[in-house]
């Protein structure tokens, strides 16, 4: 499965062009999951190869967590451009002079 991650982000400029996939998690279940990785580093008496793979995990997590935020501040952004009045000519039909 690495290699596949590999070699499709092997070319920064498609990657950083092409939308990103719906994560596999939601944004509940990823900030869940990442908030019991964080304990679990924070606790301690874990081995240094344990502590790396749930910081990765972790790192993981937080990217899905930060996709699924970022398409809510694209569909606000679309939601707010849409609800914004257009100045036509200085006729904004929400004043009443």
């Amino acid at each position: 499965m690495a290699d596949e991650a590999q070699s499709t982000t092997g070319d920064g400029a498609e990657t950083d062009t092409a939308p990103p996939a719906e994560p596999e998690l939601s944004y509940e279940e990823a900030r869940e999951e990442l908030d019991g990785v964080v304990r679990r580093l924070e606790s301690g008496g874990l081995t240094l190869k344990e502590s790396l793979a749930l910081w990765e995990r972790g790192e993981q997590l937080a990217r899905t967590c930060e996709q699924w935020l970022e398409g809510a501040r694209a569909k606000l952004a679309v939601a707010l451009e849409e609800n914004t009045p257009q100045n036509n000519g200085g006729n904004d039909h929400s004043t009443p002079f």
